[in-house]
């Protein structure tokens, strides 16, 4: 009897796993520790960087590392500085739909995107941006 090589076993993932960088609009501890029982690989801004930090410098760094970006800031995507990186590292950012969200109603919220969250991933030329709402809907913005 033959091994079965590793390409073809099926048990190599086809993309590397999705890493999803927190935003310091959203904190540290409920939407990441919800994410992580969900499974989700989370980074967080202030363990990789200042609270202070220029949102175009985390962008690019962020954008370098291949990570996906979860914020509220609808506003970023206006600021000049923070677009230009935005544009020039190809990242890919999801944004809440409503600044009034809770933290809960955000990590649900995402649980319930998780899945289309991905296909936008996996299908959708970066840079983009993307809203999620309340209900787990996404839609490019």
């Amino acid at each position: 009897m033959r091994k079965q090589s590793a390409a073809n076993s099926g048990s190599r993932p086809l993309n590397p796993p999705l890493v999803f960088f927190v935003d310091r609009s959203l904190g540290q501890k409920v939407i990441a520790g919800r994410l992580r029982q969900r499974g989700v690989q989370i980074e967080i801004h202030d363990d990789h960087f200042p609270q202070n930090a220029q949102d175009e410098d985390w962008i690019s760094e962020v954008g370098k590392r291949g990570w996906v970006v979860l914020t509220k800031d609808d506003r970023i995507r206006y600021r000049p500085a923070a677009l230009d990186a935005y544009r020039r590292h190809k990242v890919r950012v999801f944004v809440f739909g409503s600044g009034e969200m809770k933290a809960q109603e955000m990590a649900d919220a995402f649980v319930k995107a998780l899945p289309k969250i991905s296909r936008f991933v996996l299908t959708k030329t970066a840079p983009f941006f993307a809203r999620i709402s309340k209900s787990g809907l996404v839609s490019i913005l």
